[in-house]
């Protein structure tokens, strides 16, 4: 009876083909099916019970009670038997029984006198191990217990099948994660390529429509200004996109002046509009003139939204309409309309215009262009601000796109803002660090024509060698460059040379996390490529007033760490070594983690800083530490949980950059 052979069944192959599918031999303990051997245990009334699992050499146990064995060979084990029946087998009295009574451990062994062994029947049909109660006294099981232990054996399998079911989801996850990182790659690249020339032909093309042209050339200048703003345009729509798709495009809530933004929006378009149609802007006499939302993302559902009026309207008028439906002692509540009387959109079709890359005819991109992502970008910027865009349209009669945002109120009036003088700054020396020959040549005359002296740095190291030799005031840093880019140039700058020289980020490389970063490198300002060239006047001033008014730097407490260290000198010097090299990494993680909207990451490595914050006694950053963790345990981050993390990023630098001048 021992001769495995005659204990094997005729689809042996794929039965073990179905356990190893599990893979659950020589696994580790796991509670769930530690829980079923103690219920089994429990039910049956019996010192030993088992989940055990049956190759073609040896069974394993996955839990036990009473045995305090890993496995056994497969010719001396009883369930060898179990798991060729399709019911339960039990052994009153296994002295009475002829085929187990002269075995081992009847005799001696275990002193087995009562089994019942249960097959663990996967869905498909074949039996991959037992979940067995044993005892040392014959026993009979009532009807209540055979069915609580057939029951507890479906348990063990669904255990197994949800494992693998996770294991697989994880590598779809994980698959998925991959694709995502290579698209966001993929993108970055294009973004970087298509916008390092874009910013060339923006530029110069800026700079040409500053001299004096004639009307034919004014003309021509003008169309060259239009396209590339239209391809910037797409180029940032493509990038919203794939922020959106991984959760990282965040909604920001600052005070701005509502009414200033409308017609900023509406005198910006002005220029587009045909003679033919009459443009309209119709505010209400109630409405606020500051609200707490997102401004710029206001103005990006505007722009889209009246483009495409402007696009589809060939005659008649186009009218933009705000209106206060209801005021609480917290929020407005504010309708916004573009209205036209262009081609409209076909019935049929109103459910399908807010997809990608559709619109509304085939023919209409053949005959107005465009991508087809504007109207998607704008639900979901819409959907994000807790609003919902929604049509009405007749074919041939015009449109009417409409929303409800719910603003917050602001509890103070904006103050009117001096402009800068542009030779408020003096003669500015400034080193831009840049490869790219068209882009030395524009940023160069862009910097003179603001009355500074520019010197030029092919790459990082060669900026950091003109740097130690001459006294500047400001850096330009692209971040694309050889030898030495720009966060490794701005990170020797700050640690190595110990400069607080301003640096402003210049990069056509505009992605998903990328402004952050800059900032936990130790640059002070960002301007994306293609840069306008007040933005870039207005950035350095920024940076230049910031460094006029510079803040007294972080003062560190040590009195925690010295009472820890009682005098040694070695254990504090460690300590901050540990904190400047370990810190500033999890920060990164945490961002990281933050671009991946992976909570349990972000929660875990939170709660994993606080304590060696706090042994440097950074009260306010374990403050924020703290909030983050319980925003990452509710699931869901705010647009508040970034600027926390970017808070981090500062502040730590900040205290590494203390602690190494001690």
């Amino acid at each position: 009876m021992n001769n495995i052979e005659k204990t094997t069944s005729y689809n042996e192959s794929e039965r073990l083909a179905a356990l190893r599918r599990y893979n659950i031999l020589d696994t580790l303990p796991d509670n769930a099916f530690d829980d079923a051997t103690k219920l089994v245990s429990y039910i049956c009334g019996v010192p030993i019970a088992h989940i055990s699992f049956i190759d073609e050499n040896r069974q394993w146990f996955k839990s036990e009670i009473g045995i305090g064995l890993s496995e056994v060979p497969r010719e001396i084990s009883f369930c060898r038997y179990t798991i060729m029946e399709s019911e339960m087998v039990e052994i009153p009295d296994t002295f009475l029984n002829e085929r187990f009574k002269d075995d081992p451990n009847v005799t001696g062994g275990f002193k087995v006198r009562f089994y019942a062994g249960v097959p663990l029947r996967t869905p498909d049909g074949y039996n991959i191990g037992t979940l067995c109660a044993v005892d040392h006294v014959t026993k009979v099981l009532n009807e209540n217990q055979r069915n609580a232990l057939s029951i507890v054996a479906k348990h063990v399998i669904n255990q197994l099948e949800l494992r693998t079911k996770n294991i697989e989801l994880d590598v779809q996850k994980k698959i998925a994660e991959r694709a995502v990182l290579a698209k966001d790659s993929f993108l970055a690249n294009m973004s970087h390529e298509i916008r390092t020339p874009l910013n060339a032909i923006i530029g110069f093309t800026d700079l040409l429509a500053q001299t004096r042209l004639d009307s034919v050339q004014r003309d021509y200048i003008d169309s060259v200004q239009i396209a590339g703003e239209n391809l910037l345009l797409i180029i940032n729509d493509i990038l919203d996109l794939s922020k959106m798709d991984t959760g990282n495009l965040t909604i920001e809530a600052q005070p701005f002046n509502l009414k200033k933004t409308l017609k900023h929006v509406y005198n910006l378009l002005k220029v587009k509009v045909p003679e033919a149609i009459e443009f309209n802007l119709f505010l209400d006499a109630d409405l606020p003139e500051i609200v707490i939302g997102d401004h710029g993302r206001l103005n990006q559902i505007l722009v889209n939204l009246i483009g495409n009026a402007i696009k589809f309207t060939e005659e008649g008028e186009i009218t933009i309409s705000v209106k206060k439906l209801d005021e609480t002692a917290d929020y407005y509540s504010l309708r916004f309309s573009i209205k036209d009387t262009g081609i409209g959109i076909a019935e049929d079709k109103l459910t399908t215009i807010f997809e990608r890359f559709t619109q509304a005819e085939d023919s209409i991109t053949r005959k107005f262009g465009g991508t087809g992502l504007g109207l998607s970008i704008v639900k979901q910027l819409a959907e994000l601000q807790g609003a919902e865009i929604q049509v009405k349209s007749k074919e041939g009669r015009g449109s009417e796109f409409f929303f409800v945002i719910n603003y917050k109120k602001a509890n103070y009036t904006e103050a009117e803002k001096e402009p800068l003088a542009g030779d408020n700054l003096g003669k500015l020396k400034i080193l831009l660090c840049e490869d790219n020959v068209i882009n030395q040549k524009l940023a160069k005359s862009v910097i003179h024509n603001f009355g500074f002296d520019v010197d030029i740095a092919e790459n990082g190291e060669e900026g950091i060698e003109l740097l130690s030799k001459n006294n500047y005031d400001l850096v330009l840093m692209d971040l694309q460059m050889p030898l030495k880019d720009g966060y490794e140039t701005a990170q020797y700058i700050r640690t190595e040379m110990k400069s607080d020289i301003p640096i402003i980020a210049m990069t056509a490389h505009s992605f998903v996390g990328e402004q952050e970063r800059c900032y936990s490198v130790g640059m002070d300002g960002y301007v994306p490529k293609p840069f306008k060239q007040l933005a870039l006047l207005e950035t350095i001033k920024a940076v230049m007033k910031k460094e006029e008014n510079l803040t007294p730097r972080r003062k560190l407490d040590l009195s925690y760490l010295d009472e820890m260290a009682c005098g040694n000198p070695n254990f504090r010097q460690e300590m901050i070594d540990l904190f400047i090299e370990k810190i500033p990494n999890q920060v990164a993680q945490l961002q990281e983690a933050f671009d991946r909207n992976d909570t349990n990451t972000v929660k875990r490595t939170a709660h994993n800083m606080k304590s060696s914050i706090d042994i440097f006694m950074l009260e306010d950053i374990s403050n924020y530490l703290s909030i983050i963790e319980i925003e990452a345990k509710s699931g869901r981050f705010t647009a508040q949980t970034e600027d926390k993390i970017k808070f981090l990023h500062h502040e730590i630098f900040e205290v590494v950059k203390s602690l190494k001048e001690l």
